[in-house]
Formats: C-alpha cells, sequence, structure tokens
C-alpha cells in the first residue's frame, strides 16, 4: 500500500487542484474534491507557483466546554508523518487562531508537505519567513488557548461549512494550489487520475483552437463534444 501511496502522490504532483476536481467530477463527486473557503496565505498570499500534495494528517480540535471530547496525550504536531498534509480543524464559531508559527516550523522540520486550517491562523509573517505553506480560511491575533483545544489525531472531520457538506478522512489525498484545496478520497484517487489525461487533452486542443480563431462554441463540440 506504500508503494501505491507513493505512485499516486507522484502522480498527483503532475496536475493542478483544477485537473483533480475535474478528474473526480468525471466519476460524478459534485463539487469535484473541492473545499470551499480555504485560501493561500504562505508563502505568499494567492500568488506564486505553490503546490502541496500528501495524505491527510487530520487534527481535530474541540471547545474547552465540551469537558467530555476526548483529550488528546502529548502534542499533535510532534505526531506529523513525513510527507503528509496538515489537515486542521477548528471548531466554530469563534474568532481565535488554532495554530501558529511554532508549529509550522516543527511541522517543516518533520517533512511535512504543507498545512490547511480549516478556521483561523496566526504568525502569518512567521510561515512566510520558512516559506512554508500554509492554506487556511482566515487570519487572527490570539492564540486558540482559552477557547479550543487539541482533541483527536487521524479521524475523520467535517468541513466547518455552511454551504458545503464534505468530510476529511485521515489518508485521504490532500492537493493545494494558487486555486484552493482538493481532497481526494483515497478509494478514487487512480480513477480520478486515470479520468484526467483525456479531459487535459481535449482542454490543450481546445485552447489550440481557439488561439487561432476557432469560436469557443465551435472549439467545445470540436474537442469536448459539447
Amino acid at each position: 500500500m506504500a508503494d501505491e501511496d507513493s505512485s499516486i502522490i507522484a502522480d498527483l504532483r503532475k496536475w493542478t487542484a483544477c485537473d483533480v476536481a475535474d478528474g473526480l467530477s468525471k466519476l460524478g463527486e459534485t463539487h469535484g474534491g473541492f473545499l470551499e473557503g480555504l485560501t493561500m496565505f504562505s508563502p505568499e498570499f494567492q500568488s506564486g507557483s505553490t503546490k502541496i500534495v500528501g495524505k491527510a494528517f487530520t487534527v481535530k480540535m474541540v471547545l474547552k466546554s465540551e469537558t467530555d471530547a476526548p483529550k488528546l496525550q502529548g502534542n499533535y504536531i510532534d505526531k506529523v508523518p513525513k510527507g503528509s498534509v496538515v489537515f486542521m480543524s477548528q471548531p466554530t464559531p469563534h474568532v481565535n487562531a488554532c495554530y501558529g508559527g511554532l508549529m509550522s516550523m516543527r511541522a517543516q522540520y518533520l517533512g511535512a508537505e504543507g498545512t490547511v486550517v480549516d478556521g483561523r491562523v496566526r504568525d502569518l509573517q512567521e510561515h512566510r519567513d520558512l516559506k512554508f505553506p500554509v492554506f487556511s480560511r482566515a487570519i487572527g491575533t490570539t492564540a486558540a488557548t482559552a477557547v479550543s483545544r487539541p482533541s483527536e489525531i487521524n479521524v475523520p472531520v467535517k468541513l466547518q461549512s455552511s454551504v458545503q457538506d464534505a468530510t476529511i478522512r485521515p489518508g485521504d489525498f490532500i492537493i493545494a494550489d494558487l486555486d484552493g484545496v482538493v481532497c481526494v478520497p483515497r478509494e478514487l484517487a487512480r480513477k480520478a487520475l486515470d479520468a484526467i489525461p483525456p479531459k487535459a487533452e481535449a482542454d490543450a486542443k481546445t485552447a489550440e483552437a481557439i488561439k487561432k480563431g476557432m469560436s469557443v462554441e465551435e472549439a467545445f463540440k470540436t474537442f469536448r463534444g459539447k
């Protein structure tokens, strides 16, 4: 399984998040794996060629008032596997940031690809100084300590969204770049990758035809079948 995972990750790196979303859409995934509201804040804000690909290492945060929720032993960041994408799930609503610069420093040392925070991050300049990729829903200044805590790692987490129902599971593949964050269900990864090349080839032919003066309507009919 490890060899297959490595092969999938290598193949995902060949494509953009949009390409992968197209592959998932061809398989009937309504949102193409896209996770709404998550934006690249580091190493630059929505700029550059940064792309992260890896298996999701999920971290579930809970409000401190949830006294019955499991308590995590040790610090989650020390458990991050090499090559993974840390996916933080922050409970809503509150404005405190659940991820900061020291966490990126440790994640980078351990070989993580980057971090996606479904919530707020702080210490933005520290992440950027490290050139460590961080995607998040928003920015804040105040640490989460007073209001929330890490509860579990490597458990399914739901996207904190009022407009989308999505679950990120440990071991699912994450690809994130300038266009956003896509979660690829592990069981669909290879099928999605197989679906990408025909679509990419058709798009390349369509683009070339449009450059030469063909109308979009005609180019779509000719090369995309619609």
